[in-house]
């Protein structure tokens, strides 16, 4: 007759039957099935074959008028917000600071979404390891504990004679003492330990799946802000006061030179004599204005529709944002897998993250060239350039002013750079570097080291 699963719990020993029935749930628990047919999926198939269809049970019309309602209630969500955002930009419409300040607003919420989805991750990384090291003890110790369940399943069957009970057994009693005072403490600290691993991973479990929940909608609220910024970037499009076919012509006469030009150095300068919106952006970054002070810096920054940099760039270390969020792969200066050395900075990102503007300029170059993909070059004044490279969309024109903090662009789905291959990673990588006259410096003196020192247009 085979082994019962369930281990009766003995009066005297609570702590112990629990443990054991614990165990002998974890032990006899069979593997989830997959692809289990439904037991309506036969009469699905006969009722299909058959001409005259026949009436789903009251069961299948209730599920299926539950799944109706609860896509009508999404489906009116989803207009909804999208009818408050095409609202919201109606209400902004020509109003430049308005718009900006939308902006960089939802490019705020937009990384702190992105920030807190990365640590979601983590953790659930976290806890999958945490689980399989659970799993591996208890499967280590299998032996071990099917006999402390056999033990504990004898002692709930056969419970040693009580000497008050029975007093002509005295010394089977006085026996059966001395055995379990040798046996017990042992299976007790086993029983303690299967109780506290088992309750261990149940913790795992549970905590896994809420952070699978939190995940889920970190999703969405990603989704809606990607959305946001979508429509807001697309109304900042239509506002520029260009032309749509004199921004054709010259984006044209960009690729030609972009084509012809053997290094960044030589497109900078080529860009900036010989194409009017980057000439235009170049001549403005020259404007050089007095220093104003500290409380004047501050309440420029502050001005959203300001289209002059808030601050000196030389004036700015230690307050830029970086422009994705992200682990840096590759510092300035490390070696470069070649023979030379980095001349910027690789941050390692997520897919189609959003790529921000680490300081105020003026594009003057936004496309692709040479073995950089998509290259975007921002005359920041004062002779800095800042270049982003390795974007999958860029979503700013030659000549426009952007802020710090403002997207600019938009990364794929995996490395576009041709240097990226020696980094080992499926990852999409920014690259970013700072120039000064025309020579590569180091940028890690202008990052921003707390939020608190971060600039926000």
């Amino acid at each position: 007759m085979p082994t019962r699963r369930t281990v009766p719990i003995a009066p005297r020993r609570p702590l112990l039957g629990a443990g054991c029935a614990l165990l002998a749930l974890v032990l006899a628990a069979p593997a989830p099935a997959q692809n289990a047919p439904a037991s309506g999926a036969p009469a699905e198939r006969t009722a299909g074959q058959s001409p005259p269809p026949k009436d789903p049970p009251p069961k299948d019309r209730a599920a299926q008028q539950q799944r109706m309602e609860r896509l009508n209630v999404e489906l009116k969500d989803s207009t909804a917000a999208q009818q408050r955002l095409m609202a919201e930009i109606e209400s902004i419409k020509g109003d430049r600071a308005k718009l900006n300040a939308a902006l960089l607003d939802t490019a705020i919420r937009v990384r702190e979404v992105e920030a807190k989805l990365d640590t979601s991750e983590q953790r659930l990384l976290q806890l999958g390891r945490e689980e399989a090291d659970i799993r591996e003890s208890l499967a280590s110790r299998r032996d071990v504990l099917a006999e402390v369940l056999g033990g504990l399943q004898r002692l709930g069957r056969r419970p040693p004679p009580a000497l008050l009970v029975r007093p002509d057994d005295a010394l089977q009693s006085v026996r059966s003492a001395m055995l379990l005072g040798a046996v017990l403490p042992e299976l007790k600290a086993e029983t303690d330990l299967l109780a506290s691993e088992l309750a261990a991973q149940q913790r795992v479990r549970e905590e896994t799946a809420r952070e699978r929940d939190a995940l889920a909608e970190l999703k969405l609220t990603l989704a809606d802000e990607r959305r946001r910024t979508t429509a807001l970037i697309d109304e900042r499009k239509k506002s520029l006061a260009q032309g749509e076919q004199a921004l054709a012509e010259e984006k044209n006469r960009a690729t030609a030179l972009a084509a012809e030009a053997g290094n960044v150095r030589e497109l900078m300068q080529r860009m900036e004599t010989e194409i009017a919106a980057s000439r235009k952006a170049a001549q403005e970054a020259a404007k050089t204005k007095p220093d104003q002070g500290p409380a004047a810096h501050l309440a420029a920054l502050k001005d959203p529709g300001r289209l002059s940099p808030g601050i000196p760039f030389d004036e700015a270390r230690g307050m830029l944002p970086p422009p994705v969020g992200g682990a840096v792969l590759k510092a300035f200066g490390t070696e470069d897998g070649y023979g030379g050395q980095e001349k910027g900075v690789s941050f390692g990102t997520r897919t189609e993250a959003q790529v921000a503007a680490p300081s105020d300029g003026w594009v003057v170059y936004a496309g692709p060239f040479r073995s950089y993909g998509q290259l975007l070059i921002i005359n920041a004044g004062g002779g800095y350039h800042i270049l982003l490279a390795g974007m999958d969309k860029i979503t700013v024109e030659l000549g426009q002013f952007v802020l710090s903090g403002e997207p600019v662009a938009v990364m794929g789905r995996g490395p576009q750079l041709v240097s990226s291959v020696s980094l080992g990673t499926a990852q999409p990588i920014l690259y970013v570097e700072f120039r000064k006259d025309g020579n590569s410096i180091d940028p890690t003196p202008w990052w921003a080291t707390s939020e608190s020192e971060k600039v926000r247009g």
